[in-house]
């Protein structure tokens, strides 16, 4: 495996890498906004929670690293973001199965937990690109995604079909090495604010 699985930890956050002792921390976090209502959204239902995290552990071991997400200065887990489609080939990644409770959205949970992510896959990894990809009606991921610094590839038009049976346009960003740097220094600068 070109990633290994290690917990991560920052001011904020620890990313802890998945498994069955976050499955009641995760079944909580995701009642607090009802987040799987959301029609565009990939975010699973609580009684969902034990097959989400089974599966993410056997996706693991083909190099697909998820995390739980726990709050530092409350404890709790309060969501989820993953490594996956990992190209250890051509040095690229995934970012995103993300989903946070409510109550810590627009806080520096998500901004703490791309840094770690990316300067893992930066500076530890050498890799060449981190890609993300959101649904093109989920503004407040593109907002975050734009706001880590990422930059839009394209639009990928009829690419999935959503559980509802709508088909969903899928917006692509990335970041490339090269712009690592001025990336780095913008959510550092955003974390100590």
């Amino acid at each position: 495996m070109w990633i290994k699985q290690q917990q991560l930890e920052g001011d904020f956050v620890i990313l802890e890498p998945l498994n069955e002792r976050h499955i009641d921390g995760l079944a909580l976090a995701v009642q607090d906004g009802e987040a799987w209502k959301i029609w565009f959204a990939n975010v699973p239902h609580f009684d969902d929670i034990t097959d989400y995290v089974v599966t993410a552990m056997k996706n693991a071991r083909a190099g697909n690293i998820a995390y739980a997400v726990r709050c530092k200065t409350t404890n709790k887990i309060v969501g989820t973001t993953r490594y996956y489609n990992v190209d250890s080939q051509n040095k690229r990644a995934m970012l995103g199965y993300t989903w946070y409770c409510n109550s810590v959205c627009r806080t520096a949970i998500n901004t703490e937990c791309k840094y770690l992510l990316l300067k893992n896959l930066f500076e530890i990894y050498q890799a060449n690109a981190v890609e993300f990809r959101t649904h093109f009606f989920n503004q407040a991921s593109k907002n975050a995604i734009e706001r880590l610094g990422a930059k839009q590839d394209g639009i990928l038009r009829n690419h999935q079909i959503m559980k509802d049976g709508s088909l969903r346009d899928t917006v692509v960003y990335s970041i490339i090495a090269s712009e690592w740097l001025a990336v780095k220094c913008n959510l550092q600068d955003k974390l100590k604010r």
